[in-house]
C-alpha cells in the first residue's frame, strides 16, 4: 500500500500524525481501508496509536533500534543457517541477480530501485531456507530497520564498497553450502550495520562484531588493531 512504503522510504517522517480523514481524502479512497491500513501498520510496528490523539508514525530511537536488531541477530542468522543446507543454483542466479540489481541502481543513485534489489537479494537468501515462519517473523523487522537504513544512509564508501563484499561472502558461503560461514558473515554485516547507524544517531556501538568473519577482519585493520 502507498502508506505502507511512504512510511519505510521516509516520505512520511517519523513522528508524523495520520489522520485519517486526511489520509483517505490525499489517497482517495474511504476511511474503511485506511483505518485496517493503521492497524495492520500498528502490529507492524511501524506506526502507533497515541490516546486521544490518533495514530502517527513511530519514532526512531535508540532502544527501538536495539530492539529490532537483537530480533534480527537471532532470526536472520539461522535462516541463512537453514538456507546454506538447502541452496539450489535457482537460488544463487536470482540472489546474484538481485544484488547485480542492487549495486547498479546504487551507482546510477536511484534509490528506490536500489531498496528493493537490497530487500530481494537478503530474501532469495531467507526464502531459500523454506521456512515461512522465519520469513514471516523477519519481515516486519526488516521493514522496521530499513527506516533507520534510509533515514540514516551510511558513508558513501561503506555503503557500496564495503557493502558488495559483505553480500558477496553471505552470498558465497550458501553457494558452498557453509551454513556456520553464511551465519558468521550475515551476523556481522548485521551488527556492523547495526552499530553504523546509532553511530549516526549519536550513540555508541551496540553488538560485538564477531571474530572470524572477514568483515570483522576488516574492521580491525580499519582500526589499526
Amino acid at each position: 500500500m502507498q502508506l505502507h512504503s511512504a512510511i519505510i522510504t521516509g516520505r512520511i517522517p517519523a513522528g508524523r500524525r495520520l489522520p485519517i480523514e486526511e489520509l483517505a481524502e490525499t489517497l482517495e479512497m474511504s476511511p474503511m481501508p485506511i483505518r485496517e491500513a493503521l492497524r495492520r501498520l500498528d502490529a507492524d510496528g511501524l506506526v502507533e496509536h497515541i490516546p486521544h490523539r490518533g495514530a502517527r508514525v513511530r519514532e526512531l530511537s535508540l532502544d527501538d533500534l536495539r530492539e529490532v536488531y537483537e530480533a534480527r541477530l537471532a532470526l536472520e542468522p539461522l535462516a541463512i543457517a537453514h538456507a546454506a543446507e538447502r541452496f539450489t543454483d535457482d537460488d544463487a542466479a536470482r540472489a546474484g541477480d538481485a544484488l547485480e540489481r542492487h549495486v547498479a541502481a546504487y551507482e546510477r543513485g536511484t534509490a528506490v530501485e536500489a531498496l528493493a534489489a537490497h530487500t530481494e537479494f537478503h530474501f532469495a537468501l531467507y526464502e531459500a531456507a523454506q521456512s515461512r515462519w522465519l520469513v514471516r517473523l523477519i519481515t516486519p523487522l526488516w521493514e522496521t530497520s530499513e527506516r533507520y537504513r534510509l533515514a540514516l544512509a551510511p558513508r558513501p564508501d561503506r555503503a557500496l564498497a564495503k557493502r558488495r563484499a559483505e553480500h558477496e561472502r553471505i552470498l558465497a558461503a550458501c553457494v558452498a553450502h557453509d551454513p556456520e560461514t553464511a551465519a558468521r558473515e550475515l551476523r556481522d554485516h548485521l551488527a556492523l550495520t547495526a552499530n553504523e547507524v546509532a553511530g549516526r544517531m549519536g550513540g555508541t556501538a551496540m553488538f560485538r562484531v564477531e571474530g572470524g568473519s572477514a568483515a570483522a577482519e576488516a574492521q580491525r585493520a580499519q582500526a589499526g588493531e
